[in-house]
């Protein structure tokens, strides 16, 4: 049996994290979240209460998995759970096919289907979602996100806390930065250094609006 495991959020992606757990194993799992008191719908496991509670909760449930969309504040609280003295297990569907050339790092969490070849890096806190294939050699950096159906050609390299939206592909050899969007059904075909959000076909970034977001 393994040790019980704590999953900070409990929304659509966090009840996802946690069907691959049971299939990995994992016998008891509870919920962090802070809607704990308004969460919407049936909700498949204890929560446990608010993200601040982490702290005190490490020696009952000493493994845990950050299991929010939002890259940067998926990073900065698997950091705090590495403070706090959690192990940060990686979380792979059985589904999923992993290269044993591949290199995963801490706190990954790999949906069902997808697929990651030889010689691909993947750093902490980033999930490589449903159906998502890596090719051989790419990097991704800590907290990006690899959306459903992505599909990334050899090679590439993708910066930190990024989301490469679903169903977008990427030729190879293409470096993509830290912050940065690709929209839905994009195709990148050029290096794209710089924060942004970048959509359509092949994929240039959107105009900023007058009141100045994107």
């Amino acid at each position: 049996m393994k040790t019980p495991l704590l999953i900070l959020g409990c929304g659509g992606h966090g009840r996802v994290v946690a069907d691959a757990a049971l299939d990995c194993g994992y016998e008891e799992i509870a919920f962090l979240d802070d809607r704990y008191d308004a969460l919407p719908g049936p909700v498949p496991f204890p929560v446990l209460g608010a993200m601040k509670m982490m702290s005190a909760l490490v020696d009952r449930w000493p493994t845990a998995i950050v299991a929010i969309g939002d890259g940067r504040r998926r990073l900065a609280l698997f950091h705090d759970l590495k403070r706090a003295g959690y192990a940060t297990p990686s979380i792979v569907h059985p589904s999923a096919v992993i290269s044993r050339g591949a290199r995963l790092g801490e706190g990954v969490f790999i949906a069902a289907g997808a697929i990651i070849n030889t010689g691909a890096k993947i750093a902490d806190a980033v999930i490589v979602n449903t159906g998502a294939r890596i090719d051989h050699d790419c990097e991704i950096g800590d907290g990006t996100h690899i959306a459903p159906g992505v599909t990334l050609s050899g090679a590439v390299i993708v910066g930190a806390t990024s989301w490469i939206g679903t169903g977008s592909s990427v030729k190879q050899d293409i470096r993509i930065g830290d912050d940065v969007t690709i929209g839905v059904g994009a195709a990148v075909v050029k290096h794209i250094p710089n924060p942004g959000t970048y959509v359509g076909v092949p994929a240039r970034r959107q105009d900023k609006r007058k009141d100045g977001r994107a």
